[in-house]
């Protein structure tokens, strides 16, 4: 099949007009219109849309009312079905909070459904990001803080065990264990260690960092404010240039002036757009549950009883269209939807990109940036 008449995303270049040949699931050759071959068999006009590739969502709970941690294959099928439909090509879905045996149930739960899995209707499932429970009782949001636990290794290998490595982000609060360094060094060849939902200052992020943390879960949300004097989380991350950045672009979690500002201190390689989406996404206004508490869902806002916001109720396609709205240039939102959470997981030659060999998880977006197709 051959997709003309397009404007392909490359990192470099942003956008250039010409199309893309494929082989089966895979891109044999990517041309611009200047070079373009005798266009031969099965010709798609793509009619001027940007050609981009799939959205990787690395962090969100769910939608559609159905979430992660109920801990389903059939659920989860139903999740990675929405987000194919919302040109949400591959996932990595977050645990919440909850006891330690009920979590490695859901992961050997998830494991199974990755074994048994193969349809190409349904997002690709690429493993699981790990929100909790090693994180801080002062910055929990809307987890629940009766299952927090300060990071230890042997629980942290039962739940690679139980997931059979699909295990991909785990996050702690570093200020919670005098022995949070020593556990990086020791885990962190094995799994990407984030900072998730930590009152750390800045030497104590700092001092993760060096360890081996390599991740910022919603960058900004659940940790210190960043001030002139004590720049906390944020400040550490920014300093230390291996670690990559979430950014919920909702247009609730952050204003969109910080969103400007967040690219343009961290630059175009280091940030990535996630969702944080929770079962209400999709669905209509009213109650639903969150890691075994209630949730309201009114419009876009999402909260626990107490107004807490919890979670999001946008998927990440939205998610990329607010940031551009909010002023961030397209190709930059696309990079940050697409290449870097690819990079980030170790998957950069294989999806996230428009490169020959990649898989052929496109999308054709009109000048209003509506899907037109998913391929």
């Amino acid at each position: 099949m051959i997709i003309d008449n397009v404007y392909v995303f490359t990192p470099d270049k942003a956008f250039v007009k010409g199309g893309i040949i494929l082989d089966g699931d895979k891109i044999r050759q990517v041309y611009e219109e200047k070079d373009a071959p005798q266009l031969n068999g099965d010709v798609l006009d793509g009619k001027g849309c940007y050609a981009i590739p799939g959205l990787i969502d690395l962090h969100f709970h769910g939608c559609k009312g159905d979430d992660f941690c109920d801990g389903d294959k059939a659920a989860i099928g139903r999740i990675a079905e929405y987000e194919a439909s919302v040109g949400v090509t591959a996932i990595a879905p977050a645990t919440m909070t909850l006891p330690v045996e009920e979590l490695e149930q859901i992961l050997h739960t998830a494991a199974e459904y990755k074994k048994e899995t193969k349809d190409c209707r349904k997002a690709d499932f690429l493993g699981i990001n790990m929100e909790g429970p090693f994180i801080s009782p002062a910055k929990k949001g809307a987890q629940d803080a009766r299952n927090i636990l300060p990071c230890n290794v042997e629980i942290c290998d039962r739940f690679l065990k139980a997931s059979e490595g699909l295990v991909k982000f785990i996050g702690i609060a570093p200020e919670e264990s005098e022995h949070a360094a020593e556990f990086i060094r020791e885990v962190h060849e094995r799994v990407n260690v984030s900072l998730a939902h930590t009152n750390a200052d800045y030497d104590t992020a700092m001092e993760a960092c060096r360890a081996g943390a390599n991740h910022a879960v919603h960058l900004y949300n659940a940790m210190p404010a960043f001030t002139h004097r004590a720049p906390g989380v944020v400040g550490a991350v920014f300093d230390s240039k291996d670690v990559m950045a979430e950014i919920i672009c909702d247009g609730i979690h952050i204003h969109p002036s910080v969103i400007r500002n967040a690219f343009r201190m961290f630059g175009n390689d280091r940030m990535i757009l996630i969702s944080d989406a929770m079962r209400a996404t999709g669905m209509e206004d009213g109650e639903y549950e969150l890691g075994g508490q209630p949730v309201i869902k009114k419009g876009r806002l999402a909260t626990l009883k107490d107004g807490t916001i919890a979670g999001s109720a946008t998927n990440l396609f939205d998610c990329m269209k607010n940031a551009v709205q909010f002023g961030i240039p397209l190709g930059v939102a696309v990079k940050a939807a697409t290449c870097n959470p690819a990079k980030s997981i170790e998957c950069s030659q294989e999806i996230g990109t428009l490169a020959v060999g990649a898989r052929a998880d496109i999308l054709l977006l009109d000048q209003d940036l509506n899907i037109v197709k998913i391929l």
